[in-house]
């Protein structure tokens, strides 16, 4: 049976003491979670140790925490699996008397309490609060029940797995830099929402949303809220397609410039085949002459001198583009545009079981595919 040094970081505000590290050495089968080794120090050695945990299973959210590094759930997280974090997936417990070391911390971006237990009512509850999480009725009610068509719901089943446990906003490094972000755990759950028919407030939503400098265009797509989230929500792609219906299906024009800069994205990639940096910040303001622009190729005229001065930057980079789209990039550009509907399947779940007796994929499978090429 291996052997394990399991150290907590400790933090009791009332004793006046740092924040630090406590070890403890258990030997117990790397398939027991790291919740059951949490609660062996507490019943056996130390009954002060704080964590906060309910159902075991995975379900409640309870129980996240740091573990070497990344956020999750105790519950669920292999010991086995804990300890190689550390190390990088090859690596095995040592064949020696050496313990394999296991860190377990407090998650980030939300104040402690005591030991393992964060306030999420100062952070994630309140960003929850913030963006409306409850339906908004159409009016007239119907006299029996609302008929929701079964895409719409299949839209919403990746947002609805979400059990709010909070490892997104743990990892979420806008959220670092920018304490005011209404973050992933409630930009996912806004677009549970947004996604539904039966909600009456959509463009009041997306609007609000997309008018926040702290809203969905505040996100810097760094991707490790889908890695920290144990039900695969995807909080990031949730965020990215309210993006998508606010600027492409309510062409909301928000003070952030969010709907303009992607705007231009587009347009240079279709242009260029590669990106052209230096026209990406006049093209999100109108082109190097609108009004808008000036103020802001202005302000980034330091920025500029010094890439110049580095060689990161020349004239004729500034002023020219030596690439431009080849056919590929063109065409991909007009099957996509030229389609009637904008193709989008939400890959976390179909709706329909795949028939055993085929040997290709599915329609639902080969649409995805085709959208992921596009």
């Amino acid at each position: 049976m291996p052997e394990y040094t399991l150290r907590i970081r400790r933090f009791d505000p009332q004793s006046g003491r740092a924040a630090h590290w406590e070890e403890h050495l258990l030997d117990m089968p790397e398939t027991q979670s790291v919740l059951d080794a949490l609660l062996k120090v507490r019943d056996e050695v130390d009954g002060s140790v704080g964590i906060r945990c309910s159902c075991q299973q995975a379900i409640c959210g309870s129980c996240g925490v740091r573990m070497n590094g990344k956020p999750g759930l105790a519950c669920n997280t292999h010991l086995g699996e804990a300890s190689r974090r550390a190390h990088g997936a090859g690596w095995n417990p040592p064949a020696g008397n050496e313990p394999a070391v296991i860190e377990v911390e407090p998650m980030g971006n939300m104040p402690v309490i005591r030991d393992l237990i964060v306030d999420m009512d100062q952070v994630h509850w309140k960003k929850i609060q913030r963006v409306t999480p409850w339906l908004i009725n159409q009016e007239p009610v119907p006299e029996r029940e609302y008929i929701v068509p079964h895409e719409n719901m299949v839209d919403v089943t990746q947002t609805m797995a979400c059990i709010q446990c909070g490892a997104c906003v743990s990892d979420c490094l806008a959220m670092e830099i920018d304490p005011l972000f209404v973050g992933p755990a409630a930009l996912a759950k806004s677009y549970r929402f947004v996604g539904d028919p039966r909600d009456a407030q959509h463009q009041e939503r997306l609007k609000d949303l997309a008018e926040d400098p702290h809203g969905i265009y505040d996100c810097t797509h760094c991707f490790n809220c889908i890695d920290a989230c144990p039900k695969g929500v995807d909080p990031m792609g949730q965020i990215m397609r309210l993006r998508r219906r606010a600027g492409s299906d309510h062409e909301i024009e928000d003070r952030n410039n969010g709907y303009r800069h992607e705007h231009a994205f587009v347009k240079n990639i279709e242009k260029n085949g590669l990106l052209h940096e230096a026209d990406l910040l006049p093209d999100s303001y109108g082109g190097k002459f609108h009004p808008r622009a000036v103020p802001e190729v202005v302000s980034s005229l330091p920025i500029a001198a010094r890439a110049f001065a580095r060689g990161k930057m020349t004239a004729k980079s500034a002023l020219t583009h030596p690439h431009k789209a080849s056919p590929e990039v063109k065409r991909i550009f007009k099957v996509v545009e030229g389609r009637e509907e904008r193709v989008e399947l939400n890959l976390y779940v179909t709706g329909y079981e795949d028939d055993p007796k085929s040997t290709g994929p599915g329609p639902e499978e080969t649409t995805a595919s085709e959208s992921e090429k596009s």
